[in-house]
């Protein structure tokens, strides 16, 4: 996740929704005062390659720390901060008001189907078990962005961008806030998708029964639907296969 303060936005990195390409290439518009969370060391290469700023300012100041906060750093003996994911109920509890008020405060999210698979590739290895089997025993949080950017079931942040338009609705966030030049995204984490069919010819019925429950509000508040693939192909639409 990123908190800028000269351009005043606050990034939520969601799962498999491209978040580490986006976090990189926001980084080149990042100063020393700004919060700017680790990612994997590869990741931070690619970065560092860049010439971008790397991960700082990421542990909560202690006039923000809570009384949980103090506990766990009592118990790890480390300094609680903000992680990649941070939800944006965290962020609420650790920045001032004026920039929970005022900051432009954003995220992605894909398609819960092809979303699960991405989640799949990336969290198996061979010999990969069946994807249903995989999907059925997953913990909700690897299947659903949903807690990251609601709080109490309800939208908390100002633009939820869609990943199948991650180019075009980011030259929209980049516009707004007034960034200058163009946002050229890196490719992180790619190469661990093998199969590129579309959803609809690798779930199952069960796998897709797991996936509408599991994301049945994000599903619900922006009217994802199950399609087969002969409906994309005649209508056009690409299916996504990151």
């Amino acid at each position: 996740m990123i908190i800028n303060h000269q351009y005043r936005f606050i990034f939520l990195k969601t799962r498999k929704t491209a978040g580490t390409s986006i976090e990189i290439a926001l980084s080149q518009f990042c100063g020393e005062g700004d919060v700017l969370t680790p990612i994997s060391e590869d990741d931070e290469h690619l970065r560092r390659q860049a010439g971008y700023a790397g991960p700082q300012n990421h542990q909560f100041p202690l006039a923000r720390m809570q009384g949980r906060d103090w506990l766990q750093w009592c118990r790890s003996r480390q300094r609680p901060g903000f992680r990649r994911h941070a939800s944006i109920t965290k962020v609420r509890k650790h920045v001032p008001r004026d920039i929970w008020k005022n900051y432009f405060k954003f995220c992605f999210e894909r398609n819960p189907f092809d979303k699960a698979i991405s989640r799949y590739y990336w969290s198996t290895s061979a010999p990969r078990p069946a994807i249903d089997d995989f999907l059925e025993t997953a913990p909700p949080l690897l299947l659903s962005n949903w807690n990251t950017y609601t709080v109490d079931d309800e939208l908390a942040v100002d633009f939820i961008g869609r990943y199948e338009n991650l180019v075009e609705e980011l030259s929209q966030v980049a516009s707004r806030l007034g960034l200058p030049g163009t946002i050229d995204l890196p490719l992180a984490k790619v190469g661990v998708r093998t199969n590129r069919d579309h959803y609809s010819n690798v779930l199952n019925s069960q796998a897709r029964s797991r996936i509408e429950s599991v994301c049945a509000k994000e599903i619900a508040a922006f009217n994802y639907q199950w399609c087969e693939s002969s409906e994309v192909e005649a209508t056009g639409r690409p299916s996504v296969s990151i």
